[in-house]
């Protein structure tokens, strides 16, 4: 499988369903960021290096995540609108198995 399905709840609530590529080391912060579902410089302002929480989302579906690193866990500590179920998109690489996840872009600080 090249490809998975991933719906993506932007900030303005609008629903996308998106096709993400599982062979190209892709994340989901990239994903947001090539399909323009937040404006220019307001989502991975960090590059991706989980210092900066622009890419907080919401996990709506019960797919099983990789365990929350050290760095992501002390990023999501410090940021605003933190929820349950929040990581960085940044730190959500796209596999097989998130065929079907589904996300909500966390509000803009």
């Amino acid at each position: 499988m090249a490809d998975v399905k991933i719906t993506i709840i932007d900030r303005q609530g609008l629903k996308h369903e998106v096709d993400a590529p599982t062979d190209m080391n892709m994340n989901l912060m990239e994903i947001v960021r090539s399909y323009e579902l937040a404006p220019e410089g307001t989502i991975g302002i960090c590059g991706g290096m989980a210092m900066c929480a622009s890419c907080q989302c919401y996990v709506l579906s019960n797919h099983e995540l990789p365990e929350m690193s050290y760095d992501e866990d002390l990023m999501l500590s410090e940021a605003f609108n933190v929820k349950e179920n929040s990581r960085l998109g940044c730190q959500i690489f796209i596999k097989e198995e998130l065929d079907g996840l589904q996300v909500e872009l966390a509000p803009e600080v």
